[in-house]
C-alpha cells in the first residue's frame, strides 16, 4: 500500500501556508495544469495565492464541478465562486468550469473527459465530504467513473443547503469529474479542516479501500499530500 504524506496544520490560517507551499512548488516545478476545487476547503489556500506573486497567465486551470442548472454569473455557480475567490486576482492562460447550463449534459460531460485528456493535470486540489465525497463523486460512485452528471444525496443537499436562501433552491445534481479522472493527475493536494471532516478523513487514510468511501481510492494513487488542521485529524491514530 502507498502510503500518503500527512501534513497536520495548527489552524485553517496555517493549513493555507502549507497547502500554498505545496502548490507553489508544483509550479516551479514546472506544472502546467491546476485541478481546481470549490468549497469552504480551498479557501485559504486561494487567499495565499492572491497574496502571493505567483503567475498563472501560461497555466491552464481545470475545476471539478458545478451545478446543473445554474448560470456562471449565480453567485451560488463554481463559475461565480472561482471569479471571486481567484481568477479576478490571479488569471489563467485559460480557466475551465462544467457547463451548467449545457443543453445536452451528456454531450458537456463528454467535451471535458477530452479536455482532461488533452490537458493533463499536474496538481488536482480536494476537498473531502463528511461523506466521504470527492468532489460530487457520492459513496457507491464506481472508482472507473469519468465525468458524469450527479444526482446529490441528501447529505450533499443539506451540506449546501448554508449556501443558499433555502434548502429548496439547492441544485439536486451537478456535472463532476470522474475518480478516474481525478486520479490522471500527477499529483494530489487534499485539503481538510474541521471537526465534521474527522470521520471522513480517518475513513480515508486508515479504512479499508471502497467504493462506500470514494477518497479511500487515494490510497492507490503515488503522491498525494493530505493537509489538516487540527480538528480534522483528531481521529486519527
Amino acid at each position: 500500500m502507498i502510503i500518503m504524506k500527512v501534513i497536520v496544520a495548527e489552524n485553517a490560517s496555517e493549513l493555507g501556508k502549507q497547502a500554498f507551499k505545496l502548490l507553489a512548488e508544483a509550479v516551479a516545478g514546472g506544472a502546467k495544469t491546476l485541478g481546481l476545487a470549490t468549497g469552504s476547503s480551498p479557501v485559504e489556500l486561494y487567499q495565499e495565492i492572491v497574496a502571493s506573486d505567483l503567475d498563472f497567465t501560461d497555466m491552464t486551470s481545470i475545476n471539478l464541478d458545478e451545478y446543473v442548472g445554474l448560470a456562471p454569473d449565480n453567485v451560488q455557480s463554481y463559475h461565480y465562486f472561482m471569479q471571486e475567490h481567484l481568477f479576478k486576482f490571479k488569471p489563467f492562460k485559460a480557466s475551465y468550469v462544467p457547463d451548467g447550463l449545457a443543453k445536452d449534459v451528456q454531450a458537456e460531460c463528454d467535451r471535458y473527459n477530452q479536455l482532461i485528456k488533452d490537458n493533463p493535470i499536474d496538481l488536482q486540489v480536494l476537498g473531502i465530504g463528511q461523506n466521504g465525497h470527492i468532489a460530487f463523486n457520492e459513496p457507491g460512485t464506481p472508482f472507473d467513473s469519468v465525468t458524469h452528471e450527479v444526482d446529490l444525496t441528501e447529505s450533499t443537499i443539506q451540506a449546501n443547503s448554508r449556501f443558499f436562501d433555502s434548502i429548496d433552491e439547492v441544485p439536486k445534481s451537478a456535472i463532476c469529474m470522474g475518480i478516474s479522472n481525478i486520479m490522471t493527475a500527477k499529483e494530489i493536494l487534499l485539503i481538510a479542516k474541521g471537526k465534521n471532516k474527522a470521520k471522513a478523513v480517518k475513513d480515508m487514510l486508515e479504512g479499508p479501500i471502497t467504493e462506500a468511501v470514494p477518497a479511500s481510492v487515494l490510497q492507490k494513487h503515488p503522491h498525494v499530500t493530505v493537509v489538516l488542521d487540527q480538528d480534522a485529524a483528531s481521529l486519527l491514530d
